[in-house]
């Protein structure tokens, strides 16, 4: 089955180029492009997508916001931010937003075409250097504006120590062990816990806590 692609660019060049960088493979098929982020939302009723590579500033809708609203309705949907933009802000926005990579324009083919393989199998592609930003993110957050008053979310003390665990990078099989339970329970608690936070990820869920003090 070929892997269904939209792009979200409102520069021509920029669209010209991406869809050059994934040219070269036979599996990867672009189904849909637009001009920014309301458009692309559109489109998706036109069209199965499998992953949307999502520029950030675009004009009408742009890219957090499109992801936020993707995410929301179509949650199978894996998107990729792609833009110039590496500052703290929109990296931890984007993420909590649902995004499941990060990559700058600047990235190459062969290292957007690997992204796009790796989200597909369940992973969260960064760019060099983006992926340093984030853990120190994870262990400086920075609420990002409109999420300044914290909160709970309702997360047991349970839940916070195991959240605390998964932020030290331990597996879930180390964290079974350190709190006397199955893996299985520990993946449990963490499909509540993503619950709790509205995220779909490891990541996101990290920041959300971090951002609000949890951990």
């Amino acid at each position: 089955m070929p892997v269904k692609i939209a792009i979200a660019e409102d520069n021509s060049f920029a669209l010209r180029a991406c869809i050059n960088k994934l040219a070269t493979e036979p599996d990867f098929k672009q189904v849909a492009t637009a001009f920014n982020g309301d458009e692309m939302l559109g489109k998706l009723s036109q069209h199965a997508v499998d992953v949307i590579l999502m520029d950030i500033m675009m004009p009408v809708m742009d890219g957090i916001e499109c992801t936020r609203r993707v995410k929301q309705q179509h949650p199978q949907i894996k998107v990729i931010m792609l833009t110039t933009f590496d500052d703290d802000e929109n990296i931890l926005n984007a993420i909590m937003a649902g995004a499941s990579g990060y990559l700058l324009k600047e990235e190459s083919a062969e290292g957007v075409v690997k992204a796009v393989r790796d989200t597909i199998d369940g992973g969260a592609p960064m760019s060099a250097g983006i992926a340093s930003k984030v853990l120190n993110l994870l262990r400086n957050p920075v609420i990002p504006k409109g999420h300044e008053t914290t909160e709970n979310f309702g997360l047991t003390a349970r839940e916070i120590e195991l959240l605390q665990q998964l932020k030290n990078g331990l597996s879930y099989e180390h964290i079974a062990a350190n709190l006397f339970i199955s893996p299985g329970t520990v993946r449990k608690h963490i499909n509540n816990i993503y619950t709790k936070l509205q995220v779909n990820n490891k990541v996101s869920a990290l920041s959300k806590a971090s951002a609000n003090r949890l951990i």
